[in-house]
């Protein structure tokens, strides 16, 4: 049978979107004109501005209705055909009766918010009091900012796990689709950070090592994809590690029956020399930072001249233009003009030796890397500095220079971290306590989760790990921020894209993989 391309996706017998068959050739028309204002040309002096238009009006529509975040139906129907809307309904039990507004419709409206453009809580009151917006969802009403607020108070730990492991089966969905080697080497990261909060109410919170007021939350995020795994809240006063461990092994078993085999890593605080044997046995591989203690030192400088070796740094990134004139390093140049003390790298080394922690009843590669510094004022050399960072990892097959960039490597789970925190707004701390505010960050992740397992269904591959490393406000510009007209008829939810970028056609071919999936449940 034909595929008829004016077939809509439907949800329980209700229909949601549709693509027309005029899409391709609306698409090629607006590439086509765009092409054209955007051509080379040789333009003679112009005698005003290019930004000239007046004589503005402004109108209210009577009859149609539109959004400005056309890329939401998508991101709609992905959530309902990956079995999102069921796995939460279906496990997350925090309403005795849905009147009118299920699990599902709670956590969504978050997320969606965020997808939208919201950054705070209280953005939810501008998204209830747009009819076109709740029209686009097929919703009567959403629920306001205090509802929501008190959704997030319903969440006891065990709640919230139990909605993180809802969209962990979703997620494990997107992953096998995936092609073949998707996850031959799957990365997961873990790291701790500070979220500061001005509140002087706020359940739970404690003073960081910072002298910040605020939680610790715990991310454990996989590296391949940037997809944040597990998020846990902490008081602010607790260290990067406590209780990571129970979250790591969760990390660890949700990724491995996808992956050729899992390298856990982090940094100095979370070692966890206890745990090495068991993850080894596991066939767990890691590569851990280790703290620079008297004993590794020791080991370190004890190493005869042959042992060590310069180290060779791979380029950060590769030059694709005509190289470049080396700007001015303007900090540097000020910290000499004013005589402030600095550390200059004169190089680094690099060797490795076999290293048995005491909880450990085996030994393992410790990879270590010999920084040789300068202690200068302006121009005048203080006094020559050694210092030594070391990496323990049971990854054998690797040149002791792959320990290093894969360690380092770890650090992009950092930029994860900042987007959760500046762009998704994750960790702003909207409601009272630890719980709330921890189930809070749930829903504001699956925000950036979603964009992830949008970008994984992109029918091109190059243009979807384009949008999986894409900063999110950017990914909200390129594929949420279209203008849509919303036409609803008796069988039919209609988004009527208005706008044009170079995300159209992908957000069009994605949508057209998205809808064609098996519906789960």
């Amino acid at each position: 049978m034909a595929h008829d391309p004016l077939s809509h996706l439907t949800h329980h017998g209700k229909s949601i979107l549709q693509v027309k068959n005029s899409s391709p050739k609306s698409l090629r028309k607006h590439q086509r004109r765009i092409a054209r204002r955007l051509r080379k040309l040789n333009y003679p002096d112009q005698a005003k501005p290019m930004f000239h238009g007046g004589n503005i009006h402004y109108a209210i529509a009577e009859r149609t209705g539109a959004i400005s975040c056309g890329g939401l139906g998508a991101i709609h129907t992905l959530a309902q055909r990956l079995g999102l809307v069921k796995e939460i309904d279906e496990h997350l039990h925090l309403l005795k009766v849905h009147l009118p507004y299920h699990e599902s419709d709670h956590v969504l409206n978050v997320a969606y918010n965020i997808l939208a453009g919201g950054v705070r809580l209280e953005d939810l009151e501008l998204r209830r009091q747009d009819e076109h917006y709740l029209d686009s969802l097929g919703a009567a009403r959403i629920p306001d900012p205090t509802t929501a607020g008190d959704f997030t108070r319903r969440f006891q730990p065990e709640d919230i796990l139990t909605l993180q492991e809802s969209i962990n089966r979703t997620r494990q969905r997107v992953w096998a689709l995936q092609p073949k080697g998707f996850l031959a080497e799957a990365y997961v990261d873990v790291d701790g950070t500070i979220a500061g909060t001005l509140g002087e109410c706020k359940g739970g919170m404690d003073i960081s090592y910072k002298g910040e007021w605020g939680y610790a939350p715990l991310i454990v995020s996989l590296a391949n994809t940037n997809e944040g795994l597990y998020t846990v809240n902490r008081p602010g006063n607790v260290c990067s590690h406590q209780g990571s461990v129970a979250w790591i092994d969760r990390a660890i078993g949700l990724v491995r029956p996808y992956a050729g085999f899992v390298t856990v890593r982090g940094d100095t605080d979370f070692t966890h020399t206890a745990h090495l044997d068991r993850w080894d046995a596991q066939g767990t591989k890691f590569i851990l930072g280790m703290d620079a203690h008297a004993k590794v030192v020791g080991l370190a400088e004890a190493l005869p001249a042959g042992a060590w070796r310069p180290l060779a740094r791979a380029p950060k990134y590769e030059i694709l233009t005509e190289p470049r004139t080396k700007p001015v390093n303007v900090k540097e140049q000020i910290v000499k003009e004013r005589g402030y003390q600095n550390i200059v790298l004169q190089g680094e080394d690099i060797a490795e030796f076999a290293y048995q922690p005491g909880k450990c009843a085996k030994a393992y590669r410790l990879v270590v890397v010999r920084k040789n510094l300068s202690i200068q004022r302006g121009e005048e050399a203080l006094f020559a500095e050694v210092r030594y960072f070391f990496y323990i990892t049971n990854r054998a097959g690797l040149t002791v220079e792959e320990v290093v960039a894969l360690a380092n490597q770890r650090c992009n789970q950092e930029n994860v971290i900042a987007q959760l925190k500046g762009a998704v707004q994750a960790m702003r701390m909207p409601v009272n306590d630890l719980n709330s505010n921890w189930a809070y960050r749930v829903m504001a992740t699956l925000a950036w989760n979603l964009k992830a397992w949008f970008a994984l269904l992109v029918p091109d591959r190059a243009c979807g790990l384009e949008l999986l490393k894409m900063e999110f406000r950017t990914f909200l510009q390129a594929i949420m921020a279209l203008p849509a007209q919303i036409i609803r008829t008796a069988r039919k939810l209609i988004y009527r894209l208005l706008g044009y970028n170079r995300w159209l056609k992908v957000l069009l071919t994605t949508f057209e993989r998205i809808r064609q999936l098996a519906l789960t449940g």
